[in-house]
């Protein structure tokens, strides 16, 4: 006791972090799906469908214990065209990148070729490493084991934590494990920002999950969205004033244009009507979205436009 009779404080002054984390994986693991749930907001789309994310997200959890800054990439697999290269990149540039590697797998998928590449890739980060495995609520315990013992088995992870991104199974525990990882530091961004990313390139993503949802076969792969206007209402009492946003829906071939305008534009209507109640509920004001289907031929191999969907995800000045 002090002289003045109050209690002495001796615990230990509170320990504050900030890092980033790199989310990495094959196609489909389940990235976005995790950090959405450590987020606790659906800020990446997500699908059923493999290469759902094109460009590295930044995703800010800050509390407490600090902030955590996750770098969600593309899934790391054999490019074919240009774009693909590109996300490659991305997600390869991560690994150097982070402050802690966060390697995801789904334990639904046999061991291949393509996950020894990862392995391989995360094996020159500098930083500690995590083994993810995801999807643990759709496999048995002990087909679960001798995937976990693999990965033991290479040396190269602090631990190896199988989780269930989409019911949230083992998360809380990855997350206590991702903080000790994080170094000691002050925040990395404004505590109150979610991500970096302007409202114009989740616009993108959101009409883009849209579309994911209503196409299949070589269609999801071969579309784009790129926003071509967006107009601000001008006056007072802005919440409740009309957004109007004009985007095109890119295509390389005259009948996936057919597909998605539809039998008398029903399938337009349909992907614009769904996507503009989330656009509402995203932006939290009225919305009018026009979208166009454009057809350019090759655009995945198309370096200018290819620019133009990349500079979506910063602020237009």
């Amino acid at each position: 006791m002090s002289d003045s009779g109050s209690a002495v404080d001796d615990r230990p002054p509170r320990v504050i972090r900030a890092g980033t984390v790199a989310l990495v994986g094959r196609p489909n693991a389940g990235k976005s799906t995790l950090m959405n749930r450590c987020l606790e907001e659906k800020l990446a789309i997500t699908s059923d469908k493999p290469q759902t994310t094109r460009q590295r997200l930044v995703g800010i959890l800050s509390g407490d214990r600090g902030q955590m800054v996750f770098l969600d990439t593309p899934g790391i697999h054999r490019p074919k065209h240009r774009m693909n290269r590109q996300m490659v990149r991305y997600a390869i540039e991560s690994l150097g990148d982070a402050d802690v590697i966060c390697m995801m797998t789904d334990v639904e998928q046999g061991f291949g070729a393509g996950e020894q590449y990862l392995l391989d890739r995360v094996a020159e980060a500098a930083g500690p490493r995590v083994a993810v495995l995801n999807k643990v609520d759709l496999i048995s315990k002990p087909s679960l084991l001798p995937r976990i013992a693999r990965y033991a088995e290479t040396g190269l992870f602090e631990e190896i934590v199988p989780v269930s991104a989409l019911t949230g199974d083992g998360v809380d525990l990855l997350l206590d494990l991702l903080w000790g990882l994080l170094p000691e530091g002050d925040p990395i961004y404004d505590p109150g920002l979610l991500t970096i990313h302007p409202d114009r390139f989740l616009v993108a993503e959101l009409i883009r999950e849209k579309v994911l949802a209503a196409t299949r076969e070589e269609l999801p792969f071969s579309t784009a969205v790129l926003l071509e206007h967006w107009e601000e209402p001008e006056g007072e009492n802005l919440e409740h004033r009309t957004v109007r946003i004009y985007a095109s829906i890119l295509v390389e071939k005259i009948g996936q244009k057919k597909i998605l305008v539809g039998r008398k534009g029903s399938m337009i209507k349909s992907i614009g009507t769904s996507a503009r109640l989330d656009l509402e509920d995203f932006l939290s004001r009225p919305v009018f979205l026009k979208l166009n289907v454009r057809h350019e031929p090759g655009w995945r191999e198309n370096p200018r436009l290819l620019a133009e969907l990349e500079g979506q995800t910063v602020s237009w000045g």
